[in-house]
């Protein structure tokens, strides 16, 4: 019990997260994924042109650091950043086209390329090569050894997550709630996945489709984060029950064999018996889980495809100005009070195929997106003559607005005095036309590339 209290003080500690991001390196000759010896000599060369601190796993070399950013490989060679908290958007957005220009910089030397998409287009997983983690060698023995075919979700996958801060565990669950129910609506927005194997999946996001495929055991939309009765508490003892893949002890990663971190607080996991967990192994294992909204310090928004850098920066734009201000937030949480579990999910359940052309209680999705667009633009507009305006991001002022306490942000402009606005644009030509990015790109595939995807990676290489 004393473990479960520290375990719901870490998660109540308001935190500030960044954007994440993931993409593909290929060869420009071939078009084929880069191997792990050619992710090696990338890392080592990002390190020594830009003063990068290498991460190691015994001789290899698995990621970079950098103060409070980290590029790090996913399972299948995918390369992400890991971004800084940041105060403004302008910052967020410096950071990224700074991390794309030095990895364009050596890549483009090694004949590398980099690819802005969800899914893997052309190739098989066969074909994909390996990251020398043992925790991923685990992670996919897992999911083997319970007959679940999730490898495609590992290896062949690129998203763009948003990390949110929260004030309280009351503004936590506006948020959770929030962002779980309108996670499908930005899965639409951002829809860039619609090839596998050279063609036409049959998706607009079959990223969005295959992770949603994944042990519905630590996936899906989390129904108990509706109920009276949920808290910190309520998600802890979900987090606890999920099966566990691994613990590490002794700079080793050992095989857990699904027991569930309730048995490990016993002291009964059958690869450490009588070893107890520490905060580290809590932390570890919340990275197994997958839901399209995680909890942890903060809130992990999971639901959007790797895309252009114009889009990237729109991700973060859309949750803050949704999320971020008690206006477009309530107006939010009015929109969405009475839509059933079943409505939840059965939109979870189409967007990947029908994106916003997803019928949704007598209209289209595209049509909601329309609403909730435009509270997150309002949210982020700079102050005009007649008014006062209160971004509470990362700044610690989430309960300015109810006390009629207002401030003036001076720092919401860039060099050439936008505001942070203007990160939704690419947003609004998605909405206002119902074209997602995928639409584009397979109008595209049947009408100027001739039925070939090999175009794709010149049209979405960074």
């Amino acid at each position: 019990m004393i473990l479960l209290t520290t375990l719901l003080l870490v998660a109540s500690l308001k935190t500030s997260g960044g954007t994440e991001h993931e993409k593909f390196g290929f060869e420009f000759e071939t078009l084929r994924p880069i191997k792990y010896k050619q992710i090696a000599a990338l890392l080592n060369g990002i390190a020594a042109r830009f003063e990068w601190e290498k991460i190691m796993e015994g001789d290899n070399i698995i990621g970079l650091k950098k103060g409070n950013r980290s590029i790090s490989l996913e399972p299948g060679g995918q390369f992400e950043l890991s971004g800084t908290p940041f105060k403004t958007l302008h910052q967020t957005c410096d950071e990224l086209n700074s991390h794309l220009y030095q990895a364009k910089t050596v890549g483009e030397e090694m004949g590398i390329g980099f690819l802005g998409l969800g899914f893997q287009p052309k190739w098989k997983p066969q074909d994909i090569p390996r990251v020398p983690k043992v925790r991923y060698d685990i992670m996919q023995n897992y999911f083997n050894n319970n007959g679940l075919p999730q490898v495609e979700a590992l290896l062949m996958t690129c998203s763009v997550q948003v990390n949110l801060d929260y004030s309280s565990e009351a503004d936590m669950i506006k948020k959770m709630r929030t962002g779980l129910t309108l996670q499908p609506l930005a899965a639409a927005m951002f829809a860039n996945s619609p090839f596998s194997g050279g063609i036409p999946s049959g998706y607009l996001s079959i990223r969005s489709y295959k992770v949603n495929q994944v042990d519905k055991r630590r996936t899906g939309m989390l129904p108990f984060v509706f109920y009276d009765t949920f808290g910190f508490e309520q998600y802890v003892d979900y987090a606890l029950d999920v099966p566990m893949m691994f613990v590490y002890r002794e700079n080793k990663y050992i095989d857990c064999g699904g027991m569930s971190f309730r048995d490990f607080m016993a002291g009964k996991l059958p690869a450490i018996p009588g070893k107890v967990p520490t905060l580290s192994d809590w932390e570890n294992h919340l990275t197994t889980i997958f839901p399209e909204v995680r909890l942890k310090r903060y809130m992990e928004m999971r639901g959007a495809d790797g895309g252009t850098s114009d889009m990237l920066c729109a991700l973060p734009a859309f949750w803050v100005g949704l999320l971020y201000d008690e206006v477009s937030l309530h107006n939010a949480l009015d929109m969405i009070v009475h839509w059933t579990p079943e409505e939840r999910q059965n939109l979870r359940n189409m967007v990947p195929m029908t994106g916003l052309r997803t019928p949704f209680q007598g209209r289209l999705l595209r049509h909601v997106a329309e609403d909730v667009l435009q509270w997150a633009k309002v949210s982020l507009m700079l102050i005009n003559d007649s008014q006062l305006f209160c971004r509470f991001h990362y700044l610690g002022c989430l309960e300015l607005r109810q006390t009629s306490i207002y401030i003036v942000l001076q720092d919401g402009l860039d060099r050439r005095g936008l505001n942070e606005s203007s990160f939704l644009d690419p947003l609004k030509d998605v909405v206002g036309t119902g074209l997602t990015p995928a639409d584009r790109l397979l109008d595209m595939f049947h009408n100027t590339w001739g039925n070939s995807v090999d175009p794709v990676f010149r049209e979405r290489c960074y």
